[in-house]
């Protein structure tokens, strides 16, 4: 922890913004779930962009139609949504929730897990792929091409809440957060998330798309996504936080789940760019 006496007296100032943007009666509109939203909808908008875009695909010919990414929506919702929640709770607090199960529910108080979400919407995109005859690997590749902005959304949203705030630092980038017990200096690691998973991320998967024409190979553009996000989360995890019911694995003062979970990611990624078909030689 950081010796008052040392703190620099240039720290920045953590911005009160309240994470309700409205309330109607019962009903309150939060920026958590407006990042989400925004999400979807610009991944939706986005991806069907790809496909109305016959360059980017072999032969010119998108291997799924606008109207199978409208009707995509609804389940990747649900995927995002309940694989987030069980994966936040199977992986992160489980003896909370065996507990207090009536708290699974209760969405508005957080807890989602990147992992379990994505475990979620790749069995629902999974189903549906085979339910309309689309390649599964293509159409992992249009959607994980427009996943970053909404990573980014949601950790913006994060450090809104004041959540999921970076370990302590005596470096001039330390923020106080408002939710901190200890009210100490700490990484703003949510921003950092923000950059990496969202700007960053997402800078390279459109350079892929349409510079060489990466969609041409299936599965390059859902590998890229998948491994630079495991990256990326095992970079910031040396500056966040852990959960505190978790804190550092295996006696460790650095390990985290996180990373955790995020190694699979790297291994399964970096297989997937490795093997990915190459191009059709006439297109």
């Amino acid at each position: 922890m950081p010796d008052i006496l040392t703190l620099p007296l240039s720290l920045l100032s953590y911005p009160q913004i309240d994470p309700v943007i409205f309330s109607i009666g019962p009903l309150s509109v939060r920026w958590y779930g407006l990042g989400y939203v925004a999400g979807i909808l610009f991944g939706w908008w986005y991806s069907r962009r790809l496909v109305q875009t016959p360059r980017l695909w072999a032969q010119g010919q998108p291997p799924m139609s606008p109207v199978d990414l409208d009707d995509l929506v609804v389940w990747a919702a649900i995927g995002i949504v309940a694989g987030g929640r069980i994966g936040y709770i199977l992986f992160y607090d489980l003896q909370r929730y065996l507990a207090h199960p009536l708290d699974m529910l209760a969405l508005w108080e957080g807890g989602m897990s990147f992992h379990g979400g994505m475990l979620g919407t790749t069995l629902a995109m999974i189903l549906f792929a085979r339910s309309r005859g689309i390649p599964v690997w293509s159409l992992f590749d249009v959607v994980a091409a427009g996943v970053p902005p909404a990573l980014g959304l949601v950790r913006v949203a994060n450090f809104i809440n004041a959540e999921l705030w970076g370990r302590p630092t005596d470096a001039a980038i330390g923020m106080i957060f408002p939710t901190d017990p200890l009210q100490v200096p700490r990484h703003p690691s949510q921003l950092y998330e923000a950059a990496l998973e969202g700007v960053v991320l997402f800078a390279v998967l459109a350079i892929l798309v349409w510079g060489p024409k990466m969609l041409r190979r299936q599965r390059f553009v859902s590998g890229t996504f998948v491994a630079g996000y495991g990256l990326a989360r095992i970079a910031v995890e040396f500056f966040r936080e852990p959960d505190p019911q978790l804190g550092y694995l295996l006696g460790t003062d650095w390990l985290t789940m996180g990373m955790v979970l995020s190694v699979p990611m790297v291994l399964a990624g970096a297989w997937a760019m490795t093997t990915a078909r190459r191009p059709d030689a006439t297109a």
